[in-house]
């Protein structure tokens, strides 16, 4: 992992090269790879075959470690974590490495940050997938309360809701510093109105697992972007899209059709 700062925040990222060779047609794209919550670069995008498949298709690979996870920089203060922060954190990464444009593609917290960077600074975006994340974009925060007082809780102290207890169990496996998720919880959550969401003209993916109760419905929200297409994951839910072959199938047809 190399590090940079971002605004006087260390971010912790993985630059992959492409495998295959540079004169072939889209070897080496950049596409800059934004994980979830209470996740990091590695349990995202590297144990899930992602930065493999993408690197074997001749992407060039960029995964960072969010503010407050994995091996970047952990802050306690709610402030720190607003959506706008975090996807300056991404585009500031892509100056760092001299990447003018793009795809991006994020899954759940991810994938609001990667919408955020697309509504923020169009240019730096070539296309867009949003994984793990669908009208819940535009409506509710999709995940219930709870989450930061569980991750604040004593060991063996009872959550607030099975989700909130699932995620305390996800965040210490993943050996994440609970504070840090506790204040990125509470200052993330933001939405982006149906006006902001139609002005994202990239090309944009959004996938979503049929059993998903986290994310809302991906059509939903392709229906409110006007260069959007769905995907959808049959059996899969929050938790088991990521990693879907089918995922991965359709963002390389997704990324070999996008101009």
């Amino acid at each position: 992992m190399q590090t940079f700062l971002s605004d006087g925040v260390r971010i912790a990222y993985l630059d992959t090269p492409a495998e295959q060779a540079p004169n072939q047609e889209g070897a080496g794209d950049p596409i800059l790879l934004i994980h979830g919550f209470a996740s990091n670069h590695a349990v995202n995008w590297v144990n899930t075959q992602w930065v493999k498949t993408l690197s074997k298709a001749g992407r060039r690979v960029i995964a960072l470690d969010n503010r407050g996870h994995g091996e970047s920089q952990k802050l306690y203060d709610p402030e720190a974590y607003g959506s706008d922060l975090m996807a300056q954190d991404a585009a500031r990464l892509l100056d760092h490495l001299g990447i003018e444009r793009a795809d991006v593609m994020g899954y759940s917290m991810g994938a609001r940050i990667a919408a955020y960077l697309a509504l923020d600074e169009p240019s730096r975006v070539r296309s867009l997938l949003i994984g793990g994340l669908g009208l819940h974009l535009v409506e509710g925060r999709g995940l219930p309360d709870g989450i930061a007082e569980a991750l604040e809780a004593d060991p063996g102290a009872p959550a607030p809701n099975p989700t909130a207890a699932a995620f305390r169990t996800f965040a210490e496996q993943t050996k994440s510093d609970l504070r840090a998720l506790a204040a990125c919880m509470r200052g993330s959550r933001q939405t982006l109105s149906r006006a902001e969401v139609a002005e994202i003209r990239a090309p944009t993916l959004v996938t979503v697992g049929t059993l998903d109760t986290v994310s809302g419905p991906g059509p939903a929200l392709v229906a409110l972007m006007p260069n959007a297409q769905s995907l959808e994951l049959p059996n899969r839910d929050h938790s088991t899209a990521v990693g879907d072959r089918g995922h991965r199938a359709g963002v390389l047809a997704f990324l070999d059709a996008r101009p």
